[in-house]
């Protein structure tokens, strides 16, 4: 099921500060590029400021720096270049930033390998050698054949912004479709290589968004969906409505793919189509938004011009696809489990009251299963950590997976047919090993391992468990060298997420290690509002809820402190995306538990953001401005309305990129312009905007290594970090 969250992703986050009342301080009304009087010979970039007020629900809300949602508009550029110009100057002098960065690159520098993927007698997966900034692609005959270059993203561009993003190999692996993101945009563009010549075909598709590549079981074509091209309005920018599933028969030109499936009274209606294994049926996931329930619709591919008919039409819960033994079908769901369960339905019997439950709902969170080798393989989570059980297709329990510790397991895809699959497992501070599973035998074997430069036995990762506000039992891991002296004196970065019912699991990133080798601890917290325990657990953390959030992320701060492994002049917060409004909101409500704030890619403007691109679908999580109670809750905590004049706010590094279509840029410029004006003589507020990328995927090797060394910059210069 393909769903376009707010991405986790690896290291960053903003702060938070107290406010009562909400209100948007302004600047006098000037040309970008003047400057005023900010901290240490500091001088920001004045933002002009034009009149515009909103009517919510009889609240009048000011908006002086709406004209930053114009990207074009070259006030804004040249707002953009002098806070990039303002950063690196900031950040010349910060203490060991060459070496930071010599570091990270020498810690990035290391052999990676993707989960392969085996079709027909041909095993595909990604390998970097190190520092190339794409992935290649690599393909193998058997499974001890000679790996072959078939895809370098690499040679796309000049300056390696063009993204290998989805992918679909047809079942007898001879064709390979990808789709490409360019500068970090969601929009996709498709082609479709031959895999005996590493050649590609004529065929491309365009205006592809959110979309699986499904082949035809014939590979005579793929499913695919996508919008209509936008129209009066910048692409990066324009709302996505209406979106459709088509069919490309390989050799025809776009104009002639055939539409497979639409609603056109349902605008906000999202598809994702994916076809069994057997080429029997294809299965259409419809969804509104982010929301985590969804429908299933489903269309007999054996019989010619067999309309697709509704499966599952209530919207009451999530059900996904699994996989088909002829006309039964095996989906998970939380319908009447909320840490899930895998269920049967026979085509000839579809109807709700002749379900069966072949996997009852456990103690831990079921996030995932597949259909290999005509066993289901169960992915839990048992408090953010893998578990991996093995069943028959009946639901008797066969073996556990042995796993090698705390960490996260993921892969396991495959055919019914299959007798192996391949995962991945890591935690903090080792990277993914690829493993090898045989269904028949039941044996793991390693099949790629990476040889890094640092011995991950010299890192420790312990997981604590703290009340929150309310009382709450919030898990968290905290990663450090072994050894940690609990003196309250260590550098310590708090990430977090808590939205879209997406789990905070063990993680590896070379950036991690880096920060450990300069001293630091890395905790993170599981809030609510993520997938850590299921639907209440998420529902917890979102609309009127969402500031139980907050409160967690705050209440690990305390524990942090409370514990002596930090204190407040030594901790930062760090989150990107929905983690960016977490560190935000955080920031604002409570300034005096941080030193520093690390937003990134944030939603900051909780009243808008429903105007650009995809934000009209984060609705499910978090509420909308259009009902009078779920705005007032908007408003409360909306980082961009909380802001106020006369507060001590910690040193914050705001990150965002010019080609982000998942989370406008906008949200951050108007939150740095007015946090600036706020706070003229306090702690340094800035802004690094990153050019040809988008909201994280896909960034090539050299800007991450690059955006990483200044954020640890920034941290060494405002933690006063000694090398």
């Amino acid at each position: 099921m393909q769903k376009h969250p707010l991405i986790v992703g690896a290291l960053m986050t903003l702060l938070a500060a107290c406010s009562d009342e909400p209100t948007t301080p302004g600047a006098p009304t000037t040309a970008a590029t003047q400057t005023r009087n900010a901290p240490a010979d500091m001088r920001y970039p004045i933002a002009k400021t034009v009149v515009q007020n909103d009517d919510y629900h009889g609240t009048t809300v000011s908006d002086p720096y709406r004209w930053m949602e114009d990207l074009d508009a070259p006030d804004l550029h040249a707002w953009i270049e002098a806070e990039n110009a303002l950063v690196e100057d900031y950040l010349h002098d910060a203490p060991g930033r060459a070496e930071i960065k010599s570091r990270l690159t020498a810690l990035w520098n290391t052999e990676r390998f993707g989960v392969p993927e085996k079709h027909g007698n041909n095993y595909f997966y990604a390998r970097n050698d190190g520092l190339q900034n794409q992935s290649p692609i690599y393909v193998q005959e058997g499974i001890d054949g000679t790996p072959r270059l078939l895809l370098d993203p690499n040679t796309l561009s000049t300056d390696a912004t063009i993204a290998l993003a989805e992918v679909g190999i047809s079942a007898d692996g001879k064709n390979y479709a990808y789709s490409l993101s360019d500068g970090g945009s969601d929009w996709r563009t498709i082609r479709f290589r031959d895999v005996v010549t590493g050649t590609d075909r004529n065929d491309e598709i365009h205006w592809a968004k959110f979309t699986n590549i499904a082949w035809a079981h014939d590979a005579s074509g793929i499913y695919y969906s996508g919008y209509d091209a936008p129209s009066g309005e910048n692409q990066l920018k324009a709302i996505n409505k209406f979106q459709k599933v088509y069919f490309h028969q390989l050799g025809t030109p776009q104009t002639t793919d055939r539409l497979v499936f639409e609603r056109k009274d349902q605008p906000d209606w999202g598809f994702s189509a994916t076809v069994s294994d057997d080429g029997h049926y294809l299965i259409i996931t419809g969804s509104e938004g982010t929301d985590e329930r969804n429908r299933v619709f489903i269309q007999d591919l054996t019989q010619a011009h067999s309309p697709v008919t509704a499966l599952i039409e209530p919207l009451e819960a999530s059900y996904g696809f699994i996989g088909n033994v002829e006309d039964r079908l095996y989906f998970r769901t939380d319908a009447d489990a909320e840490r899930s369960r895998v269920i049967a339905i026979d085509l000839a019997h579809p109807a709700k009251a002749d379900w069966q439950t072949i996997l009852p709902q456990s103690d831990a969170n079921l996030v995932g299963v597949s259909l290999v080798n005509q066993q289901l393989i169960a992915q839990y989570l048992r408090d953010a950590r893998s578990e991996v059980k093995v069943f028959a297709l009946d639901g008797s329990f066969l073996r556990d997976l042995p796993l090698p510790g705390l960490g996260s397991a993921e892969g396991f895809a495959g055919a019914s047919s299959d007798t192996e699959t391949f995962f991945s497992f890591a935690s903090f501070a080792t990277p993914p090993v690829i493993q090898r599973y045989d269904l028949v035998s039941a044996q793991v074997s390693v099949f790629k391992a990476p040889k890094v430069a640092f011995d991950p036995a010299d890192y420790a990762t312990q997981q604590v468990f703290y009340p929150s506000k309310d009382g709450s039992r919030i898990p968290m891991f905290i990663t450090s060298k072994r050894g940690l002296v609990n003196d309250g004196n260590q550098p310590t970065i708090l990430y977090g997420y808590g939205g879209f019912n997406i789990p905070s699991t063990p993680r590896y990133s070379p950036a991690v290690i880096a920060w450990m080798e300069l001293g630091g601890v890395y905790a993170v917290a599981n809030l609510r509002g993520g997938g850590e325990y299921g639907t209440a657990w998420h529902q917890a953390g979102m609309k009127l809820h969402k500031q139980n959030v907050f409160d967690d992320f705050a209440a690990a701060a305390e524990y942090l402190i409370a514990e002596k492994i930090t204190q407040p002049s030594r901790l930062a917060i760090s989150g990107r995306s929905n983690g960016g409004l977490l560190v935000g909101a955080t920031l604002l409500q409570r300034p005096e538990l941080f030193a520093a704030a690390l937003p990134a890619v944030g939603v900051l403007d909780m009243l808008r953001f429903r105007e650009f691109t995809i934000g009209w679908a984060w609705e499910s999580d978090y509420g909308s401005v259009n009902n009078a109670d779920e705005f007032q809750a908007l408003y409360a905590y909306s980082p961009l309305h909380n802001i106020k004049t006369g507060v001590d706010y910690p040193a914050t590094l705001i990150t965002t990129a010019d080609h982000d279509d998942r989370v406008f840029p906008a949200h951050s410029f108007k939150f740095a312009a007015a946090l600036q004006a706020a706070h003229p003589h306090g702690k340094p507020i800035l802004i690094r905007v990153e050019s040809r990328a988008g909201h994280g995927a896909g960034k090539p090797t050299d800007k991450v290594i690059e955006e990483t060394a200044d954020i640890y910059a920034f941290l060494s210069k405002t933690l006063q970090m000694t090398q």
